[in-house]
Parts: structure tokens; C-alpha cells; sequence
């Protein structure tokens, strides 16, 4: 089986895949279970026994085969493992002989839905407990309900224990500008003129995605509480589950006036009947205690956005609905006006579903969360409103190179002669028409569906270009150093620039520190024994993916969400002149981070920022000073580079410690490749 990563390809936009190893990213697929996993499998096994029959456990999406080995810890008698990825399947028999339990477990290679029982099927007796962990963020997403449906009815007698036992979903209704402007086009102040949002994007429902994030570092003061924390719907993996489409709601007065906008959502799980043993989803800040919340990254919180904002007053009865199909959820909600039309509903069910959300628009599939926060960001707008006013006068021929971006807009508004924008796709094109349709401009800016090296100068009209425009801002870059795609464009334009044309940003610096991750050193921790138990084989398959794939290459994450410390102060390590073309040979960087601060060096965090003028800097990283005690504070718009250390190491910040680096910028791939010595501890 083929594994593949999507990588930007900076020398042309374009977003290609490639064959990573098989053990590619396992690393983030291990260690998720817990000791409420393993309390709660221990009591089923007790409740089975209790009646006198044998344990029988069918373990669905098993992994590394430790919540079977738990079980037959605990006391079961047989388990059958299902694990439909070949490798991870291997690994787990592996782990499973070296802990000496192939004798009582079965893994089974193939998807639940494959899976038959009989005297030559792949179970010989039907399971009488259910352990899964199929869960997302979302909950369902990874298609719980259709798996656990096929399960209880080919796979598992009737009235079987199920650990988990029961999933209960939650959700608030809330306002919040910062949210809210995530999820719409906001209008915007342009040079002392208005740029308002196509109204066909404001009607929108948008798209019905989650917006998965670690709420834990929203603070409560970003967002108001319209409304109580309501228990949306609860699903007994004990009984029959059904994967059919349903809808529920909770009534309500609402607690506060405002505007509803968004609904906050997460769940629990139960691991027994009882519900003595709960696994909760929820942030840190509805606990007593925020510091003892436990960090998780495969599980989050979810963000949905109401289709359009409602003005509601203290006291006003509501309706928070949700409908979910298969795989997703989506939420709406209902004032007492409306209600009084309705008939009475009972038990939370809505006699009246919620429609699918569906952008019609087109702009919600243009432009994801992060990007919409971005073009709403008046700071961010001020910023390059001042740096145009600069460089434009009413002779500027401006050309605007990003991806679905409102730089032509603004230029127009700041009075160029002419504007041209080159979008990568149609409906990126589109979502910009509409803009400009919607502020009377559409035959203001031409818009050209055309890559840069495509372009000639019949294409403009045969005039030269005097301004070069770019945000950079491109669909496909994952990586910082990916919107360096800008320079390679300016390249290809050079002979449609006028002598002494202004390239608007001039450079782009790569930017770096050395930093101690609060929680997201995780995610590369190694497993070595768990509950008691040897998965070292893992162990050895993650090192093979890190010698293959990490240990030569960063990572994208949104660093605001993953709380960190600058061990080193933030440093240029390489500068791209955007006034010159991509030069032919590598450009090469060598230096040292002189570590200030105590702490654990667990990685390097990475990110850009853009000299749009002489006077004016974007960063697309740190929004501000590092504190004295190296907190940062990053920008939410953009992901930033991480580059692990294979062995994190402490360090005293002192006696002249410092992490030596090495980057290489490669013209021909537009790759930056880096490395780092005296960062780790020896093996």
C-alpha cells in the first residue's frame, strides 16, 4: 500500500503529491489511548464474566493492538483486532507476539464491513464486547455510525458491552467578532472608501466542514455565551446504532442580547453504563482548574458557523438545532418567533430538520478559516493600504499576483491607472468578480485566468507593467518558504516590467527560533511501553519515518493554537530579493541561535515575513515582541514551519550553549533544506 503527502511545488503553484514511506506519519496515530480506555475495558470484562459466559472482544480499527492486549489483560478470553491499513495491521502482530498474546488474538487485515463470522470466516462466534476508538473531532467523522451499524448487526451479539459505552455531543451558542470573522467577509475601511461584501457571499449558508481548533487557547473573553452549554444528542454504542440522517434540538431562553454567530462543540465518552468513567473533550477553560486539562490533538474542539447572524434579546426562547448524516454535523438556529409556528417536539427531537449547508457562493471553497480571518484583519489592511499609497500614483499599471486576493481591489481604490489580477482558477476568479461587481468596479480590475509564464503582453493590452503586486497568498503553499512562488513569477514577468518597476513586497526573510513546545512535542514522542505493555516495534517504525521524512524537513502547524516558549531570540536566517530574479545557484545560510533561556530545545519554529516597503513588514509569524519569559504570540492567519529535534535536550540557556544551522534555499525546486547540530541529546 502507497502512502502520499500533498507538497507545494514553489517554482510553479502548483500542489503535487508524492510517495512518502508506508510508516509515513504513524507517529501521530499511536499513543492515543489512555487509563480510562483501560478502566473501562477491565469492567466490561468483569460484567461479561460476572454472567458467567467467556469474554469474546472485537476490537474495530485496532492500531497498534493495545486495546485488545488491555482486554485480554483484563481477563478476556479471545480478540479479534480489525485494522484495514496493511502496515499498521503488521506492526500490531508484531507488538502482539513480542507480548506474548498471539495465542488468544486474531488480527484481521480488512475493513469491519468485510469482515464474516462462521466456521470459515474470519470470527468464528459473533463478539459479545465492542471496543472501538473511531472517533474524530467531529465525532462521527471518520465514519463511526455506519461502522458500529454494521457491526451490531453481522459482528456482535445482541446486548453486548461496548466500550466506549456511550458518546454525549454538546454544544454553546455564542457571539464573537473574532469567530465570526472566520466564517463571512466582512466590510472594510480602504483609503477612506468603503469595500463592501458581495451580497452573495453574506447570504451564504458556506460550506458545512467543521472548523476544527484548540478552542483551550480561545479565551473566554474572545467570545460572549447567547445561551446555557446544551446537550445536543446522546449515541448508546450498546444497542443498535443507526448511520440514517437525524436531527435534534435544545430549547432555551437566550442568557444575554447579541448577535448568535457561531456554535462551539465538543463530547464526552463514557466508558461504562454508569458513566463513572467519562473521557471529556471539553476545553480547558470550563474546567475549575484550566491547567489540569489534559492536551489532545487527534481529538479537538469543533467551531460552526451559523448560516447568517441573528440579532437575539435576553429572555427570547431558542432553538439550537443540529443534523448530522454519516460523517458530519451541522447546526442552525430557530428564535420564538419561529417556533410559535411549530408543533410541539419531545425528547429533543426536531420535527422540522436542518437543510445541508451548501456554499453557494463559492467564496467559503475559495478561501478556508485562517484566510477569511486574514482578509478581515483591519490591521493587516491598514498595513498594505499604506504601503500602496506609497508606491502608486495615476500612472501605475499594477499586475497582482496571489491567489483569490483583494490587493487589485485596493489598488484600484488607491487610484491606479489600470489593474490586472492573475488568479490561479475559475472560482477564485469568480469570488473577485463578485467583489467587484458588488462595488461597481467590475470594469475597473481585468482579471486574468492565466498563469505567469503564460502571460504576454497582448494580454495587457501592450502595456508594461510599473507595480507588481502580491500579497504572496497562494491555495497550494503549506509551508512558508511556499508563497516564495511570488518570486518565481516575478521572474517569468521580467520583460512585461518597466524599467525600475516597483515590486511590491521587495524581500522576504525567513525567520527562526528555537523553542519549547507547551504540548506539541507530543506528537513526536516515542511510545516504548504503554499501560505496561511493549509497542517498542512502533518505536522503531516512527524512527524509520523520521530518518525518512522529518529528520531532513519541517512541518506546517498554526502555532497559535500550540502554546510554545523562544528558548533563542528570533533571528533572520535568510533574506529573498524580490527586486532580483530566482537566482541560478543555491542560496546558502550558516549560523548559530545563542540560547537565552532555559528549557527543553524540542524544535526550531520557522515562518516569513515581507518587506512590502522600506517603512512596512508583514510577519506571517510572531504578531509581536517575545516576552520576557519567551512567550510568543503568533499570527493566526498563517501556519508556520516546526522542525523537530529527533532528541530534544535540556538546556540551562547558558555558558555560551547555542544550536549551530545550516539552510540551503534550492532554485531548481524552490525546497529549503535545513539542518541542526547541537539541538539533541547524544542517542
Amino acid at each position: 500500500m502507497k502512502t502520499f503527502c500533498g507538497r507545494a511545488n514553489t517554482t510553479d503553484g502548483a500542489l503535487v503529491w508524492v510517495e512518502e514511506s508506508e510508516e509515513y506519519d504513524y507517529h501521530q496515530e499511536i499513543a492515543r489511548h489512555n487509563q480510562k480506555y483501560y478502566a473501562g475495558i477491565r469492567a466490561a470484562v468483569a460484567r461479561v464474566k460476572a454472567r458467567g459466559d467467556k469474554a469474546v472482544v472485537l476490537d474495530i480499527g485496532t492500531g497498534t493492538g493495545l486495546l485488545s492486549m488491555m482486554a485480554l489483560t483484563a481477563g478476556a478470553d479471545f480478540c479479534y483486532a480489525v485494522e484495514v491499513f496493511k502496515p499498521m495491521a503488521e506492526a500490531a502482530k508484531c507488538i502482539v507476539e513480542k507480548n506474548g498474546f498471539s495465542d488468544r488474538m486474531k488480527i484481521i487485515n480488512k475493513h469491519s464491513t468485510e469482515v464474516t463470522v462462521g466456521p470459515d470466516g474470519d470470527m468464528q462466534t459473533r463478539a459479545n464486547i465492542l471496543v472501538t476508538e473511531l472517533f474524530d473531532t467531529e465525532l462521527i467523522g471518520e465514519g463511526a455510525l455506519p461502522s458500529y451499524e454494521h457491526a451490531h448487526q453481522n459482528l456482535v451479539q445482541e446486548g453486548c458491552e461496548a466500550v466506549p459505552h456511550r458518546a454525549t455531543v454538546y454544544a454553546q451558542l455564542v457571539e464573537s467578532e473574532l469567530l465570526w470573522s472566520w466564517g463571512q467577509l466582512q466590510p472594510m475601511e480602504v483609503g477612506g472608501g468603503r469595500l463592501a461584501p458581495p451580497p452573495a457571499v453574506t447570504h451564504c449558508a458556506g460550506a458545512h466542514s467543521v472548523c476544527d481548533i484548540q478552542l483551550s487557547q480561545v479565551p473566554p473573553q474572545h467570545f460572549t455565551p447567547l445561551g446555557p452549554l446544551c446537550t445536543m444528542f446522546s449515541v448508546d454504542f450498546s444497542k443498535p446504532v443507526s448511520s440514517a440522517s437525524q436531527s435534534h434540538s435544545s430549547r432555551f431562553p437566550a442568557q444575554a442580547s447579541g448577535k448568535a454567530q457561531v456554535v462551539l462543540s465538543w463530547w464526552d465518552i463514557d466508558m461504562d453504563p454508569e458513566g463513572s468513567i467519562v473521557c471529556t473533550m471539553a476545553p480547558s477553560w470550563t474546567y475549575p482548574q484550566p491547567k489540569a486539562a489534559p492536551w489532545r490533538d487527534h481529538w479537538m474542539q469543533s467551531v460552526y458557523f451559523l448560516s447568517t447572524e441573528r440579532s437575539v434579546v435576553e429572555g427570547e426562547e431558542l432553538s439550537l438545532m443540529v443534523s448530522h448524516d454519516n460523517y458530519s454535523l451541522w447546526y442552525g438556529l430557530q428564535t420564538d418567533r419561529y417556533l410559535a409556528l411549530l408543533p410541539e417536539t419531545h425528547d429533543g427531537e426536531s420535527e422540522a430538520p436542518l437543510s445541508r449547508p451548501c456554499c453557494t457562493c463559492h467564496a467559503h471553497l475559495v478561501w478556508n478559516r485562517p484566510r477569511f480571518g486574514e482578509l478581515n484583519d483591519s490591521r493587516r489592511t491598514e498595513s498594505y493600504v499604506g504601503a500602496l499609497r506609497s508606491v502608486l500614483n495615476t500612472d501605475s499599471v499594477c499586475l497582482s499576483v496571489s491567489d483569490g486576493s483583494l490587493l487589485p481591489v485596493f489598488a484600484h481604490m488607491l487610484g491606479a491607472k489600470k489593474v490586472f489580477g492573475l488568479e490561479s482558477s475559475r472560482m477564485s476568479k469568480r469570488v473577485i468578480e463578485q467583489v467587484l461587481e458588488a462595488n461597481s468596479m467590475k470594469e475597473d480590475v481585468e482579471l486574468l485566468e492565466i498563469r505567469a509564464n503564460q502571460l504576454s503582453s497582448n494580454d495587457l493590452g501592450g502595456q508594461q507593467i510599473s507595480v507588481l503586486l502580491g500579497e504572496p497568498y497562494f491555495s497550494t503553499s503549506l509551508l512558508p518558504w511556499h508563497s516564495l512562488f511570488f518570486w518565481y513569477s516575478r521572474t517569468a514577468l521580467a520583460k512585461l516590467l518597466r524599467p525600475g518597476a516597483t515590486i511590491l513586497p521587495r524581500s522576504a526573510t525567513l525567520h527562526a527560533a528555537v523553542v519549547e513546545f507547551q504540548d506539541l512535542w507530543r506528537i513526536r514522542s516515542p511510545c516504548g511501553t504503554c499501560e505496561g505493555f511493549d509497542v517498542s516495534p512502533m518505536d522503531e517504525m516512527v524512527q524509520r519515518s523520521l530518518d525518512f521524512r522529518e529528520s531532513r524537513e519541517a512541518e506546517p502547524h498554526p502555532l497559535w493554537e500550540y502554546p510554545c516558549r523562544a528558548l533563542t531570540q528570533p533571528t533572520a536566517v535568510m533574506t529573498f530579493d524580490f527586486t532580483q530574479c530566482v537566482p541560478q545557484q543555491p542560496i546558502h545560510a550558516q549560523g548559530s541561535f545563542p540560547i537565552v533561556r532555559s528549557g527543553c530545545c524540542h524544535g526550531v519554529a520557522l515562518w516569513m515575513e515581507y518587506q512590502l516597503t522600506d517603512q512596512v513588514t508583514i510577519s506571517m509569524g510572531l504578531s509581536g515582541a517575545v516576552g520576557e519569559q519567551g512567550a510568543c504570540e503568533w499570527s493566526r492567519h498563517r501556519k508556520q514551519g516546526v522542525y523537530f529535534f529527533p532528541s530534544p535536550r535540556q538546556s540551562a540557556g547558558e555558558n555560551g550553549d547555542k544550536v549551530s544551522y545550516s539552510f540551503t534555499f534550492e532554485p531548481s525546486s524552490g525546497d529549503i533544506k535545513m539542518q541542526f547540530n547541537g539541538a539533541s541529546d547524544s542517542p
